[in-house]
């Protein structure tokens, strides 16, 4: 979803339904916006039948990081943010 400009959705609830995702867009998004969401499930459904497993296994693409640890931040979650040395960024 990354890949596609949308923020991806919730994944793995509810827990009783298997391989449901919650998807909630706002009130806020227009049509067209919905639309193209749609569009865009659509085209991954497709490649995913089609066997693209090369999209799907190495995404995100187009990202500022790519695959993250989940499990690694799970059970060591970093709780308090610190600035990278050599930066100075002043506080507000």
């Amino acid at each position: 979803m990354i890949d596609e400009g949308f923020h991806p959705m919730t994944m793995y609830f509810p827990l009783v339904v298997h391989g449901a995702m919650l998807i909630e867009p706002t009130e806020t998004e227009s049509k067209a916006e919905l639309d193209r969401f749609i569009n865009a499930l659509r085209l991954l459904a497709q490649a995913a039948k089609a066997g693209e497993v090369d999209r799907f296994k190495g995404a995100p693409f187009h990202a500022p990081l790519r695959r993250l640890d989940e499990t690694r931040a799970a059970r060591s979650p970093k709780l308090r943010w610190t600035a990278p040395e050599g930066t100075n960024i002043a506080a507000e």
